[in-house]
């Protein structure tokens, strides 16, 4: 683990604090919880692949819904990316 994924483990957690009450039902907030803890431990990219999915249908869906704004998930997906293990291209949220 290295300081950086510490930080944007500590920006998720904060997003979440400020945001997630009044934008994110209860159960988005625990996918997104639940991405950035596994995110957070893996070793490799394959150990947070399917969270890594989760959070790409889940980004999409906050987009779709009008419910945020694309520069906010933007913010979001980058920060769960930098939580990972290696330098994790945007593409894998889709693949």
């Amino acid at each position: 683990m290295t300081n950086e994924r510490t930080q944007a483990y500590g920006r998720v957690v904060q997003t979440l604090a400020e945001l997630g009450p009044t934008k994110l039902l209860p159960g988005e907030q625990a996918r997104i919880r639940d991405a950035a803890d596994t995110l957070i431990f893996a070793a490799t990219l394959e150990e947070a692949r399917d969270s890594l999915r989760d959070m790409g249908a889940l980004a999409e869906h906050l987009l779709k819904s009008g419910r945020w704004l694309e520069e906010r998930v933007d913010t979001l997906v980058a920060d769960l990316l930098a939580c990972g293990p290696t330098a994790v291209p945007t593409a894998a949220l889709a693949a």
